[in-house]
């Protein structure tokens, strides 16, 4: 009898203690990124696809919001501007780095009145402070990678992929269209206080790092490789990576699936290494003309698409019990609204819709232990950029005339070619959703809007590694104001 009392007893202990201790509910984290993709960008190709405004793959995820982007130097901006005092992290004051007065409570067209293109055009973030502030939960300086603002000697700050690895024993994960030293993966899982120390941050990444999964772009580039980090992927026999790289008239998604699936079966990481040799980059999908049908064609066979990596790399990272992170980072997105090529947005998009659905059929795949109930998808942007407008509708498989830069019908219209600090979309599905209502407007009262630190927060809370805020914000009623001011 005694005996018994006991095991009921450890039986109790054993079902309460988790919650007790806080347990961990995700054990998948995928996050996708659009670099530079702006709600318009979407509904573009949404367009192109589907002939309507709201049909690409994460457009149907159940949790819809929004998320602000500025970092400490457009902070600074405006509060110089405004003369008011400089960023200081433990005083915040949301609006000066973003003024939903000025900017609005919701991307254009979502609200299309009371919107200061001037404004969001006047200053904005990069990619590296964007992603640092992901990745770490803190704000920084334009151009650093998971480095405090001020560069100060031992700024390099813990980043969500090195705590899970750390804390819950998760592999990780970083693969993107632009090269993998480029800023987006790069803050992820490394540490500088200037983006472009191409070297330094694949020495990083390749030597110390060493993540589970790299696939990305620099392709015979000895500008974002290293020759120490090239040598020690391809003449060292110690190297804990199947290696593989693009090759001629080979097909990129082939050789890829081919090197995560020996990866899989040795127990070995992956590391895959494509990209234009000239620039770095894939080359991206190309849309046509084709009104009716929509038809894309991809811009080299010798890389693989945003599906195949998807595909490639959780074959590697989904051996791991425990779990992982993983950011998948469309990238080509942002350079081609740097270049104001529509088209180019177009197919880049797509390239991103393909990947959601990738990630999607991977957790639906039945058989194994990674499921909804266990894995976190999260499809958002790092920043906005070209304030593109589209002017007159473009029906299914439909593109406009374009000359360059050019739009001489006028369907669509570009306001500049760099980052705008309009407000960018977030979307997200699986387990730990119900954490984005609890975000809503704790920066921004009276709205919905989401600060990009947050997400740290919610990822590591969520994966059971919750961490101590960083940031400290001040009461601002200018969120309220201009959420009275639209009603």
């Amino acid at each position: 009898m005694p005996r018994r009392r006991v095991s009921a007893f450890a039986l109790i202990l054993a079902l309460l203690l988790p919650l007790a201790l806080g347990a961990q509910q995700v054990k998948h984290i995928i996050l996708f990124i659009g670099d530079g993709m702006h709600l318009e960008a979407e509904i573009g190709a949404s367009r192109y696809l589907f002939g309507g405004d709201f049909a690409l793959s994460f457009h149907k995820l159940p949790y819809q919001g929004v998320v602000a982007t500025w970092d400490v130097t457009t902070y600074n901006k405006h509060a110089q501007a405004a003369g008011k005092p400089l960023y200081n992290p433990s005083a915040i004051v949301p609006s000066l780095g973003y003024d939903p007065l000025r900017g609005g409570l919701l991307p254009f067209p979502l609200q299309s009145s009371g919107i200061d293109a001037a404004y969001l055009t006047a200053a904005a973030t990069d990619s590296a402070s964007a992603a640092t502030a992901w990745a770490t939960g803190y704000k920084t300086d334009d151009g650093n990678i998971s480095w405090l603002p001020g560069d100060p000697p031992g700024g390099a700050l813990a980043t969500i992929a090195e705590i899970l690895r750390r804390e819950r024993g998760f592999s990780i994960g970083v693969a993107s269209t632009v090269p993998f030293s480029h800023a987006t993966p790069a803050a992820q899982v490394s540490h500088n206080t200037n983006r472009e120390n191409y070297h330094a941050i694949s020495e990083e990444i390749v030597l110390r790092t060493q993540p589970e999964v790299v696939i990305g772009g620099g392709y015979r580039s000895s500008t974002y490789v290293s020759d120490v980090a090239y040598k020690y992927l391809t003449a060292n026999p110690d190297s804990p990576y199947v290696f593989v790289e693009r090759q001629a008239g080979v097909d990129g998604g082939r050789s890829l699936m081919d090197a995560a699936a020996r990866a899989a079966s040795q127990g070995k990481k992956l590391f895959g290494l494509y990209g234009d040799p000239a620039r770095g980059n894939f080359e991206s999908p190309v849309p046509r003309n084709s009104p009716g049908n929509p038809r894309i064609e991809r811009g080299s066979i010798e890389n693989p698409l945003l599906k195949d990596v998807v595909e490639a790399a959780v074959q590697v990272l989904g051996r791991n019990s425990k779990g992982f992170f993983v950011l998948f980072e469309q990238g080509d997105i942002d350079w081609a609204a740097h270049a104001n090529d529509y088209q180019r947005i177009i197919g880049t998009v797509w390239d991103l819709h393909e990947a959601v659905q990738a990630a999607e059929a991977f957790v639906d795949r039945p058989g194994d232990d990674i499921d909804w109930s266990n894995t976190l998808l999260i499809v958002t942007a790092d920043h906005a950029n070209s304030l593109l407008r589209l002017e007159k509708p473009l029906g299914k498989g439909q593109l406009p005339e374009q000359h360059g830069k050019q739009y001489p019908n006028g369907e669509v219209s570009f306001r500049t070619g760099s980052h705008t600090n309009e407000l960018v979309r977030l979307y997200a599905r699986g387990a730990g959703i119900e954490k984005f209502r609890k975000l809503e407007g704790a920066w921004y009262p009276c709205t919905r809007i989401i600060d990009n630190t947050q997400l740290f927060h919610l990822m590591a809370e969520a994966a059971g590694a919750p961490q101590q805020p960083h940031l400290k914000v001040l009461p601002d009623k200018a969120a309220c104001a201009a959420a009275a001011a639209s009603r």
